[in-house]
């Protein structure tokens, strides 16, 4: 039987569960073992296989979280690596193709769960900071900015509210007016805008989850910067529904009506500010 059957064929329990904290230790690092060795094997498989990816990644970092272990101190799930493809999100709820959360409110509250019972966290707060390029020299065409930021900036807005993190979009081209970039360019505070296209990725959080959350947010917003087919593009349709729900003509071909999802030409889209 595998690692996976056997685990779930225990009795949902409290003091019984994979996850309880009355197992040994060596019984939960010896499950983290067994689902990091899937997660490699899986690895070739992410594309056909999303939903058991996610789940299978969200496993990793629930029980990673139980034993207070930086996810990337793990081998095998490490920057860059393809294990962090097709994430999940506190609360366990399940996040589709490009980090579009299914229902979720437009500023859903940022979940909280490093805190205990009594609304405490039991480590020390620290802030971490991730870079992570854009793609730009590779896909020289494509819209990343409008992309991130979605109708209003709600996209991105949605990733900072599910990950506790702030992303900000720095570098040449984070600057909606041209003439204003080259302005500040150089200027104290705009130092950025010397370097490529890039986002900064900040948390401040507890010691034993600050990490677990910034690849959360690291592996969504990975899922957002890769180019696909329009066809396939989901995540732009259904930030063409939203739009068209803001504007407050929605229907249901609104997708196939707009010739660019550029939101640099569409109403109420706008580029995040280059200073935080």
């Amino acid at each position: 039987m595998s690692s996976g059957s056997r685990y779930m064929a225990y009795t949902p329990s409290p003091s019984t569960g994979p996850h309880s904290p009355h197992l040994p230790l060596a019984d939960h690092e010896k499950y983290i073992a067994e689902l990091l060795a899937e997660k490699q094997k899986l690895a070739p498989f992410m594309q056909v296989l999303p939903c058991t990816s996610r789940l299978l990644n969200q496993e990793i970092l629930h029980v990673s979280a139980l034993l207070g272990i930086p996810v990337l101190d793990q081998p095998g799930y490490q920057h860059g690596s393809p294990l962090i493809n097709g994430g999940a999100i506190p609360n366990g709820r399940p996040v589709e193709m490009n980090g579009w959360v299914p229902g979720a409110s437009m500023f859903h509250p940022p979940s909280r769960s490093w805190l205990n019972p009594q609304g405490s966290s039991s480590g020390f707060i620290v802030k971490k900071t991730m870079r992570m390029d854009i793609p730009v020299e590779k896909y020289p065409n494509f819209n990343f900015v409008g992309r991130l930021l979605g109708p209003r900036g709600n996209s991105l807005k949605r990733v900072e509210a599910n990950t506790d993190c702030r992303v900000l979009i720095r570098g040449r081209g984070s600057i909606k007016d041209a003439a204003k970039e080259e302005v500040m360019r150089g200027k104290p505070g705009y130092e950025h805008l010397n370097e490529p296209l890039h986002l900064v990725i900040e948390a401040e959080l507890p010691a034993e989850i600050v990490d677990i959350r910034l690849m959360q947010a690291r592996e969504i917003l990975d899922d957002m910067l890769k180019p696909v087919d329009e066809s396939m593009d989901f995540f732009k349709k259904q930030q063409l529904r939203e739009l068209a729900m803001l504007n407050g003509i929605l229907g249901d071909d609104s997708s196939q009506k707009s010739g660019s999802v550029s939101p640099f030409h569409n109403m109420g889209m706008k580029r995040a500010k280059t200073r935080g």
